[in-house]
């Protein structure tokens, strides 16, 4: 049936639907009618009339119109329709059947394809005409419709349907209340109006939750209320409804929003004293908090005491402190915590080595720069070719022609690229080198090195070889 309805109209289908019907209630009198010939001779008078009496009935009954089928039919009829207004018209045509009833199940299908289509006039119509009907009414369904609105972008409406359920003299659950008011949130014009169902939802017979707490604790601290979410948060213990690590998180994340890290960091100890444990992410917030406001021997206290408090530094952690050190100048101190990385059970990666080659590079420190970067190539990481460039120009500009071109050298052995500028760097540097003798000795060693078709020194050939000839007919010149 599903394949049909691609190909015929809905009066096609439905006129389809109709012969079927009519097919299998002609089988029954032809087989009564075969029946009673067979026995005709044994029948008692009696029998005879009720029989005709029984057949006179149900062609009655036929004359009336076929029977489009059983409550489950019907329901596998609609599930199948990709169409949304053809299952309504199956729908429809079946209510007109006499003695005929939807099963719930087939006003739970329609609802949701109507809904899911964007039929909401429909949709309303057939929820209306469910709420006529006494059926045991599913709590998932009022869930569907409120997650339909809210992915339709209709705040206003998901509101409504908590009232709806009312009308259908039923207790809106938690998740139902939990649900709209996530959608709520989301609309900035709608924070209010999710208070208010909030503070008199109680009054409806459904009591809020942690999460109905967290929900809206996390929309007020990113609306800048955070005086409203820490009202929410200490609400939570005068009404015995005990916080969770998401909602210690929460708040946290938005003392750190106002650069109130202190405040943070003391939660984090009332957090602790309570017997949370903090997760990952909770400590991801306050380090990075801690290293914007140059707090680094608080940041790497927190660091040291994630372990012993039961949360282990990952990659993510480490990476923030030595971000941090870097972006302030303090290149060594990140190298020790780099070397402290696998003793915690933590390796660096490639975003840690990185970091920490620029900020060594920035701080003018080429030859602990040129190590990392030797060490990351060895565990199969790829410096940043503007990291590469860095380190490069920076023994350029101290007059270090042959440690540039060792970098380079290192660098292009590893089977990686060297930008053009780089290239540009280095043989200029080499052309205005007074040690002549060496010229041509370096120059063949970075051309020797094994450098793969794809790099962009191929790319770049014409060009630099262009450039060459140009600084070498200009030095002769001079000459």
């Amino acid at each position: 049936m599903r394949m049909l309805s691609h190909h015929f109209s809905s009066k096609d289908l439905l006129a389809l639907v109709m012969c079927s019907s009519t097919w299998l209630s002609k089988v029954e009198p032809l087989s009564a009618r075969y029946k009673f010939k067979s026995h005709y001779h044994t029948q008692q008078p009696e029998q005879d009339r009720k029989k005709r009496q029984a057949d006179e009935e149900h062609k009655q009954n036929t004359n009336q119109g076929p029977s489009i089928g059983s409550p489950a039919r019907v329901q596998k009829l609609i599930a199948s329709q990709s169409d949304p207004l053809l299952a309504k018209e199956i729908f429809d045509l079946a209510s007109r059947e006499p003695d005929f009833q939807h099963s719930y199940a087939t006003f739970h299908t329609l609802i949701l394809k109507l809904g899911r289509s964007r039929q909401f006039s429909l949709m309303q119509s057939v929820l209306s005409s469910l709420k006529s009907q006494h059926y045991s009414i599913s709590p998932s369904l009022f869930s569907h419709i409120i997650q339909i609105y809210g992915d339709a972008g209709l705040p206003d409406k998901a509101l409504k349907t908590f009232y709806t359920i009312l009308e259908f003299n039923m207790k809106p659950l938690p998740k139902h209340l939990n649900l709209i008011l996530e959608i709520l949130v989301t609309h900035r014009n709608f924070l209010r109006p999710a208070f208010d169902l909030f503070r008199s939802a109680h009054t409806y017979g459904v009591l809020a939750n942690t999460e109905s707490y967290n929900i809206l604790m996390r929309a007020f601290c990113l609306n800048d209320d955070l005086s409203i979410a820490y009202s929410l948060f200490n609400q939570m213990f005068k009404r015995e409804i005990s916080p969770n690590v998401e909602s210690y998180r929460i708040l946290m994340q938005g003392l750190c929003r106002k650069s109130q890290v202190n405040t943070a960091v003391d939660l984090l100890e009332d957090m602790l004293n309570k017997g949370f444990v903090p997760d990952a992410l909770s400590y991801s917030t306050l380090l990075n908090s801690l290293c914007r406001k140059k707090k680094f021997k608080e940041a790497y206290k927190l660091l040291c005491r994630m372990k012993v408090k039961g949360c282990n530094p990952d990659i993510v952690h480490y990476n923030t402190v030595i971000l941090g050190f870097c972006r302030e100048g303090r290149a060594a101190d990140a190298c020790k915590i780099l070397e402290d990385m696998p003793s915690n059970g933590c390796l660096p990666n490639l975003v840690s080595y990185r970091t920490l080659v620029g900020g060594l590079s920035d701080q003018g420190m080429y030859d602990e720069a040129k190590n990392y970067m030797v060490e990351m190539m060895s565990k199969g990481f790829s410096p940043h070719f503007s990291v590469v460039h860095m380190v490069v120009k920076g023994f350029c500009n101290l007059g270090k022609i042959e440690e540039a071109c060792g970098v380079a050298g290192s660098i292009l052995s590893h089977g990686e690229p060297l930008h053009t500028d780089t290239w540009e760097e280095i043989v200029s540097r080499i052309l205005e080198w007074d040690a002549a003798e060496k010229i041509g000795n370096t120059l063949v060693e970075l051309i020797q090195a094994e450098i793969k078709p794809e790099t962009r020194i191929v790319e770049a050939g014409a060009r630099l070889g262009e450039y060459l000839m140009n600084s070498i007919k200009s030095k002769s010149r001079k000459g």
